[in-house]
């Protein structure tokens, strides 16, 4: 796997030499842009996010030290190499202290470079197996902690743990298991209905369907008790709340898996029980519901196939439709289509409350996260979900929420389509500063440096610079040609040709249609 490497270098004659005679690909790199500035090149590296910086020391508008420094700030993980024609102590000292993987000296050759990004290549694979290994362990981590987790649940269901030993061996793994009411629920799903084979993709979706819904749920927990049966554990402070929460919980689950995965769910409630160390004749409960037909809750089938299944739930496309080319001003009327009825069973029901707020705000952060937005900073209230919802007692608080969220994400959204628009322009007047001196420069080579249509970026460009493509050009290179008329003694036709134009008649030309004057005659106003 290749490495992304830009070089900022404000000679151009080093800058194009290292960029065309170093050979990249054969030291594991990519040459993905190159700068005159540090000014320049700052978004330009935001953009690309190199995995290695090459640049030089001294540089008008932003000098590589400055540069350094705010590359180690931003992107902390990008390797720095160091181009420096001055053998001077200060430097590289603040070199140093700036982390910098390499400090150079001009001139230096192409072969000195490879062998530096080679060494550097293999910083960068280490770097990388050991996250990769990290990342494993980590895994491994929290598949032990899992397993150790069902397997408590488990013993503590089936009466093999007291109370006291439950609450301490689940304290240690970081879970809280005491409250006022526990109730269990037997979910079971029949994987053999058509077919003596296990699918194993069936048996994965089922565990992600689960894990899912049940992590929005602070207070519920599952184990698997066997290949086709699941026990959630749910525990509440208000007894005919926590058994409202456990039947649409379970009914949501019923409801994924047999539509996400085609297999026939059925799930039978326990008792609701005031002691942890009961919580197993809440399983035994659940048990003879299941086996008993006449007794199941009311009966659980029924109750999942009909009222439960009828719970209003969030439609995510309308959400991303909205997020993405909706008005904050049309908030009320996407309310009251998409929202009015589940945020009225919220009122009814903490877990479809907290059903409703994880899910828009994990889709609104999504979208966050889409347009390259910090989504902690843009929604605030990820990082405290509970607290937000707690506060929220009646319908109008829950759409004012909903309406606040909205207005967070749409905001920025705006706001990242305007930055977009600016970033885009910026490019486009970098790349005409670097190349308006080329006589063939047409709109359509910086039309495609920033990856939009002629015809796109005409009307961009003319609305955002208030004049067109063809009179930025113009007005470019008259006031390069004022500049060398000013500074110079080179002929009108040599003039011209710096300027941009490789017709000197047509040059004057323009120049008297912009000045008023001929050049020549501009040039003898000019001297004292």
């Amino acid at each position: 796997m290749s490495y992304k490497v830009f070089l900022v270098e404000d000679e151009i004659v080093t800058r194009e030499g290292i960029r065309d005679n170093v050979d990249w690909e054969s030291v594991g790199f990519e040459f993905c842009g190159e700068a005159q500035d540090g000014e320049v090149a700052l978004p330009l590296i935001e953009k690309t996010q190199p995995d290695v910086l090459i640049t030089d020391i001294k540089m008008p508008f932003m000098d590589g030290l400055q540069l350094c420094k705010i590359v180690r700030e931003q992107m902390p993980w990008i390797k720095i190499i160091i181009l420096s024609g001055h053998d001077e102590f200060e430097f590289a000292q603040s070199a140093v202290k700036l982390g910098v993987s390499e400090y150079l000296l001009k001139p230096i050759s192409a072969v000195e470079l490879q062998s530096v990004l080679q060494n550097i290549a293999g910083v960068l694979d280490r770097e990388r197996k050991e996250r990769a290994n990290l990342k494993a362990l980590q895994g491994r981590v929290m598949d032990v902690l899992a397993l150790k987790k069902e397997r408590l649940l488990l013993d503590l269901v089936v009466g093999g743990l007291s109370s006291s030993e439950a609450i301490e061996q689940y304290g240690d793994i970081g879970l809280k298991m005491i409250a006022q009411y526990y109730l269990v629920i037997l979910i079971k799903v029949d994987l053999f209905e058509n077919s003596d084979y296990l699918d194993p993709q069936k048996r994965q979706k089922i565990q992600q369907i689960v894990t899912a819904l049940t992590d929005m749920h602070a207070g519920a927990f599952y184990a698997h008790k066997s290949v086709e049966e699941v026990l959630l554990i749910m525990m509440g402070d208000d007894p005919q709340q926590l058994l409202e929460d456990g039947k649409f919980l379970a009914g949501l689950i019923k409801k994924d898996i047999e539509n996400d995965i085609g297999c026939r769910t059925t799930f039978a409630l326990g008792s609701i029980q005031e002691r942890l160390a009961n919580i197993h004749l809440s399983f035994a409960d659940a048990l003879a519901n299941t086996n008993n037909s006449t007794r199941s809750i009311s009966a659980a089938s029924d109750y999942a196939a009909g009222n439960l299944l009828e719970t209003p739930k969030l439609n995510q496309k309308a959400v991303e439709g909205y997020l993405r080319s909706g008005l904050i001003s049309d908030f009320d009327a996407f309310f009251k289509q998409y929202l009015t009825n589940i945020s009225e069973a919220a009122l009814h029901s903490t877990l479809i409350k907290h059903y409703l707020f994880v899910d828009f705000i994990l889709t609104s952060a999504q979208f966050v996260y889409e347009l390259g937005g910090e989504e902690t900073e843009v929604i605030p209230v990820m990082t405290d979900v509970e607290s937000l919802m707690a506060d929220l007692q009646t319908a109008n608080q829950i759409r004012e929420a909903l309406r606040n969220l909205i207005t967070a994400v749409l905001t920025f959204r705006n706001d990242q389509a305007n930055h977009e628009v600016e970033e885009l322009i910026f490019q486009a007047k970098v790349y005409i500063d670097a190349h308006y001196i080329q006589p063939d420069l047409l709109l359509e080579d910086v039309a495609n440096c920033v990856n939009l249509s002629p015809s796109h970026f005409s009307t961009v460009f003319g609305r955002e610079m208030g004049e067109s493509f063809k009179s930025y050009l113009t007005r470019m290179r008259i006031e390069r040609a004022k500049e060398l008329l000013r500074t110079t003694n080179l002929k009108c036709s040599e003039v011209a040709y710096q300027s941009g134009y490789s017709d000197p008649h047509y040059f004057s030309y323009a120049f008297k249609k912009s000045t008023g004057i001929p050049p020549q005659q501009f040039r003898q106003l000019a001297q004292p």
